[in-house]
């Protein structure tokens, strides 16, 4: 896989707005067959910055409807919570 294929997108939310201000840390949607160890090659190629640590989990989609009784559900995916070294910054605009 290459870096395009191990990481999805950014998740911009409230609760990782802050934690990017105040620990330098990201919140990425990664690849849900990837490794912490090649998702932070990933981002370091991808955003040129210098990753310290990366933590990983597999988040459960929810059961969803849409505007119809039958039931669905979201998919599931792979939450990575990578922390850059001080001074490093990924620009999100």
């Amino acid at each position: 896989m290459n870096a395009y294929d191990i990481i999805k997108t950014v998740r911009v939310t409230e609760k990782g707005t802050i934690q990017s201000e105040k620990h330098n840390q990201y919140t990425l949607v990664a690849d849900r067959r990837a490794t912490a160890p090649q998702i932070k090659r990933a981002v370091e190629e991808l955003f040129k910055v210098k990753v310290v640590r990366v933590n990983t989990l597999h988040v459960r989609g929810k059961a969803r409807r849409q505007s119809t009784k039958a039931a669905g559900r979201d998919a599931d995916w792979k939450k990575a919570i990578v922390t850059l070294k001080d001074g490093d910054r990924i620009e999100l605009a």
